[in-house]
C-alpha cells in the first residue's frame, strides 16, 4: 500500500515502541497514513538513533522487543495506520562485544563463516584487522589490558581471544590475534575494512553477496511478509557495492508489494536511475527545491558578498563556494578518507601488474589519478548507466593537469576506465569500479556536507543537504518543472522539509532565508549586535566568522539558549575545521567559543535578537505556512518529521533527535485552531487539514493525480506559486513576502481559477468562482497561502476538517 503521508519517529530508549503506540490516535487524527520508524534492529546498547545495528535477526530489545513492535502495528491498525521501517543495508556497529558476527571472524580469522560479511583487505592489513580503538599508543595501554578466559579486556570493550593463544604473555598474545588494536589515530590511514564515511565504529556490509543479504534481510523480510510492515526506507544505497542489484533483490524479496524509497541524494540536475525498482527518493531534493522558491536571488548574493567584507575568509576557505567545496574535497580525501583512496592506489596498481597493456605506471601516479578524479566527481556517486556524466573527458583533462611529466598523467585514462567499467569485469576489476564509487559517495558527504557547509556560510539556510549554497535560489518555473518530472515520473516518491539528519529545521532554514530579502537590515543588527556584545566579558567572538554563523543561527532559532545552541555551534566549527577539529581540538577556541555563546546571543544581547526576530515574523509566517502547503500538496509521498506539524525550531542532531512529544488527538473540526493566529497553532491547522484532505482523497495526489502549475498575472506574478492538482485542488502561496511588501503589495496581480466553484479548506465558508481572475490580495487576505477544493468542501473533502 502507497502511503498518501508518513510521519517520521525517532525511537530510542527514551521513546520505545509504547510511546510510539501512545501517540497513534494523535497521528491518525493529524491525517497520517503510516508510522516511519527510525531502524527498530538490535543495536549497539544505548543508541539513540539505531543506525549501529548488531544483530538483524532481532527487534532491539531496549525499544520493547519483537513483541512491543508487533503490539505497534496492531494499535496502529486500529486507527487506520501502518508501519513504514528505516533500514541500514550498507553497515553495521564495529563494536564485537555486541556483534557476534564481526567477534567470529576476529576470533577465527578469514576463514570465519562470517568473513565474506565485511569488506577486509587482509593482505593491506598483514592477514590482520586493524581495530583503532585505542586512546593511545599501544604501548602506552598495554596496562590497561587484560585476559580473563577467552576474552581481552580494554576498559568497557571486549575483543575474542584465538584458540590456544590465551595462556600467552600479553604482548606475544597480541600479535597472535587476527586483529590489531592500534591507537584510534591509526584509522585515517591504516584502515583496512570499509566503513561507514569516516566513522570506524560502523564497518561495511557485503550485502550484494546472496548469503549476507539473507542473513541481514529475514527479519525485516518476515515482518513485511506478515503485513507488520507496509513500506522501506533504505538507508544510504549509494554505499553499497551494487545499488541497482541490491535494490531489485530487495524488490523480489518483498513481492514487489512494498513501498520502498532510498535515501539518495542528487546533486543539481542529477535524476535518479530510472531502472531502479523503488518509488523513489527519501525526498532531499524535494527539499531543495521548496527552499530555493523562498530565497531571494538578489539578496543572497549581496549577502554572499556583505559575509565577504564582514568575515574576510580566503576564496577556498568560505569566500567563494566552488572553491571551498573543492579545497574542501581535498582534505578529506587526502587525511579523513586517506586509507580509502591507498586501497583504491593497490587496486589499481594490482590490476595494472596484471596487464602487460598497462604496465609501467608508477603507484604514485595512479594514486595520485585516483585522488584528482574523486575531487571531481559532481555528484555522489557515479552510476555506469551516467558514468561519462559523471566523470566527464573535462574531469580527465582537468585532473591531467595536475601533473608535471604529460606522460605520467595518462594513469588518469586507466583510473577513470577502470571505474567507468571499459578494462574488463575480473574480480579486481569489479571490486574497484564499486569501491571508487563508494569513495566517492563517502568523499562528497564529508566534503560538502560535514566540511564546506560550515565554511562557506553567507545564507546557512542554504547549506542543507544536497543543497547548493552557491546558487540557493530558485525560480518558480524551476519548482514547476521538478514538480511536473515528479508528477510523470516517481509520483509516490518521498518528499521532506525536516528530517532526522538536517542541520537546521525547516522553520529555522525559513527564518534564515528571510536575511536574504533584507541584506542590509542584517548588516545593520550584525554591526550593533557585535557592538553591544563586545563590550560584555566574553562577549566578543573569537574570530568573525564565527560572529557571523552564530548571529545568523540565533536569529533562525528565535529565543537562543545556550543549552541547545553551544552544542551545535561547537559541533560547526569542529566540522568546519578552520580552528579546531575533531581529531585536533583546540581547547582554549573552542572554550571561548562557549564563553561568546554564553554571553552574547544566550547573554544579555538576546533581548536584541528577540527583538530582531520578531520583526521578521511575518515573513516567516509567510514562508512557514508556504513551504509547509508546498510540501503536503506537491507531487509525492510527504513525510512530517516528529513535532514539526507545528512550529519546530531545532538544530544539528543530537538537538533535532530528542524523544517527540505529542499532543492530544486532534477534534474532528479545526475550527478553534484556524482561529488562533499563532504561529504554531496556524501550522498544525494546515498540516492537518492538508494531511487529511489527501487521506480522503487519495485519488487526487497519488499515481493517477496530475500537477498543473498556474501562473498569475500583473506587477508581483513571481510573488505567487501556484498549481492546481488533478483538477480538483489548488495551492497558492506567497513567496519573498517582504521584497513583495516593499514594492507595493499584490496590487492589481491576479490568479485566474479554473472553471467552477472553489471552497477555501483554510477557511470553511470562503468561496470562489472560477474562470475569471481573483486578486491575489483578496485571495491571500488573511493569510499567505490558499488551499481551495472543486466545488462544496463538505461534500468533496469530507473527514479534512
Amino acid at each position: 500500500m502507497t502511503p498518501t503521508a508518513t510521519y517520521r519517529l525517532q525511537l530510542q530508549p527514551d521513546f520505545p515502541f509504547s510511546a510510539a503506540a501512545a501517540a497513534v490516535p494523535y497521528l491518525a487524527s493529524l491525517g497520517i497514513s503510516h508510522l516511519h520508524l527510525s531502524p527498530v534492529l538490535e543495536a549497539v546498547p544505548g543508541s539513540v538513533h539505531g543506525y549501529d545495528v548488531v544483530d538483524h535477526s532481532r527487534v532491539r530489545e531496549e525499544l520493547g522487543g519483537e513483541a512491543g513492535l508487533r503490539e505497534l502495528s496492531r494499535t496502529a491498525r486500529e486507527h487506520g495506520l501502518g508501519l513504514v521501517l528505516d533500514i541500514v543495508p550498507n553497515h553495521m556497529a564495529a563494536a564485537p562485544r555486541h556483534n557476534h558476527a564481526l567477534w567470529e571472524v576476529l576470533r577465527e580469522g578469514p576463514g570465519s563463516p562470517y568473513a565474506h560479511w565485511f569488506d577486509i583487505d587482509w593482505e593491506s592489513g598483514g592477514g590482520k584487522v586493524l581495530l583503532p580503538v585505542l586512546a593511545g599508543r599501544i604501548g602506552d595501554e598495554l596496562s590497561g589490558m587484560r585476559v580473563d578466559g577467552d576474552v581481552l579486556h580494554y576498559g568497557e570493550q571486549r575483543f575474542p581471544v584465538r584458540a590456544s593463544t590465551a595462556e600467552l604473555p600479553l604482548p606475544e598474545l597480541l600479535d597472535a590475534q587476527w586483529y590489531r588494536l592500534a591507537w584510534w589515530r591509526l584509522a585515517r590511514t591504516e584502515l583496512n575494512y570499509r566503513r561507514f564515511f569516516t566513522v570506524s565504529d560502523l564497518i561495511g556490509l557485503r550485502v550484494e553477496d546472496p548469503e549476507v543479504f539473507d542473513a541481514t534481510h529475514t527479519k525485516i523480510l518476515e515482518l513485511v511478509h506478515d503485513s507488520v510492515v507496509e513500506g522501506l526506507r533504505v538507508d544510504h544505497p549509494d554505499g553499497v557495492a551494487d545499488p541497482a542489484g541490491y535494490l531489485r533483490r530487495l524488490d523480489q524479496a518483498t513481492g514487489g508489494a512494498c513501498w520502498i524509497v532510498v535515501e539518495k541524494i542528487l546533486t543539481g540536475d542529477e535524476r535518479l536511475p530510472a531502472g531502479w525498482p523503488v518509488a523513489g527518493t527519501t525526498g532531499y531534493d524535494a527539499l531543495r527545491h521548496v527552499d530555493g522558491l523562498f530565497t531571494d536571488p538578489d539578496g543572497a548574493g549581496q549577502l554572499a558578498e556583505r559575509y565577504r567584507e564582514f568575515a574576510q575568509p580566503s576564496a577556498d576557505r568560505g569566500g567563494r563556494w566552488a572553491a571551498t567545496a573543492r579545497r574542501a574535497a581535498y582534505k578529506v580525501v587526502t587525511h579523513e578518507l586517506a586509507a580509502e583512496t591507498a586501497a583504491l592506489g593497490r587496486l589499481a596498481r594490482r590490476i595494472c601488474a596484471g596487464d602487460p597493456a598497462l604496465r609501467d605506471h608508477a603507484p604514485w601516479a595512479l594514486r595520485a589519478a585516483v585522488r584528482e578524479l574523486l575531487v571531481r566527481v559532481p555528484v555522489y556517486r557515479p552510476y555506469l548507466l551516467d558514468g561519462e556524466a559523471a566523470l566527464t573527458e573535462a574531469a580527465a583533462r582537468r585532473a591531467k593537469e595536475t601533473f608535471a611529466v604529460t606522460d605520467e598523467a595518462t594513469a588518469v585514462d586507466v583510473v577513470r576506465d577502470l571505474a567507468l567499467g571499459r578494462l574488463g569485469e575480473g574480480p579486481d576489476h569489479t571490486a574497484f569500479r564499486a569501491r571508487f564509487a563508494q569513495t566517492a559517495s563517502a568523499l562528497r558527504a564529508k566534503s560538502v556536507e560535514d566540511t564546506a557547509f560550515y565554511r562557506y556560510t553567507p545564507l546557512l539556510s542554504a547549506n542543507e543537504v544536497g543543497g547548493d549554497p552557491g546558487s540557493p535560489a530558485l525560480a518558480p518555473d524551476d519548482f514547476h518543472g521538478y514538480c511536473t518530472r515528479l508528477a510523470r515520473d516517481w509520483p509516490a516518491t518521498g518528499t521532506v522539509l525536516t528530517t532526522h539528519d538536517t542541520k537546521r529545521s525547516a522553520d529555522v532554514r525559513a527564518r534564515i532565508a528571510v536575511l536574504s530579502e533584507c541584506p542590509e537590515r542584517w548588516a545593520e543588527f550584525l554591526s550593533r549586535i557585535t557592538e553591544a556584545a563586545a563590550g560584555l566579558e566574553g562577549g566578543r567572538a573569537p574570530d568573525p566568522h564565527l560572529a557571523w554563523v552564530t548571529w545568523q543561527t540565533a536569529v533562525g532559532f528565535g529565543v537562543p539558549r545556550a543549552d541547545r545552541l553551544e552544542p551545535a555551534l561547537l559541533k560547526a566549527v569542529r566540522e568546519a575545521g578552520l580552528r579546531t577539529s575533531w581529531t585536533e581540538a583546540d581547547a582554549a577556541y573552542e572554550r571561548a567559543v562557549a564563553a561568546f555563546v554564553d554571553a552574547g546571543p544566550a547573554g544579555p544581547p538576546l533581548y536584541y535578537v528577540a527583538e530582531f526576530a520578531r520583526e521578521l515574523d511575518p515573513y516567516v509566517r509567510a514562508n512557514v505556512l508556504g513551504a509547509t502547503l508546498l510540501h503536503l500538496t506537491m507531487p509525492g509521498v510527504p513525510d512530517v518529521y516528529q513535532g514539526s506539524e507545528r512550529q519546530f525550531l531545532a538544530l544539528v542532531d543530537p538537538d533535532n533527535r530528542r524523544p517527540a512529544r505529542l499532543g492530544e488527538p486532534l477534534p474532528e473540526r479545526l475550527d478553534e485552531l484556524r482561529g488562533r493566529r499563532w504561529l504554531s497553532d496556524e501550522k498544525l491547522a494546515l498540516t492537518a487539514t492538508a494531511l487529511r484532505l489527501r487521506r480522503a482523497r487519495p485519488d487526487l495526489f497519488g499515481s493517477s493525480g496530475t500537477y498543473a502549475p498556474l501562473r498569475a498575472h500583473g506587477p508581483a506574478a513571481g510573488h505567487c506559486v501556484a498549481f492546481g492538482r488533478s483538477g480538483k485542488v489548488l495551492t497558492a502561496v506567497t513567496r519573498l513576502s517582504l521584497r513583495l511588501e516593499q514594492s507595493g503589495g499584490w496590487r492589481e496581480t491576479a490568479l485566474t481559477l479554473p472553471e467552477g466553484g472553489w471552497s477555501d479548506l483554510l477557511d470553511p465558508g470562503r468561496t470562489f468562482t472560477g474562470g475569471s481572475a481573483v486578486r491575489l490580495s483578496d485571495l491571500f487576505a488573511d493569510r499567505p497561502v490558499a488551499l481551495l477544493i472543486h466545488g462544496d468542501a463538505s461534500e468533496a473533502a469530507a473527514g479534512t476538517g
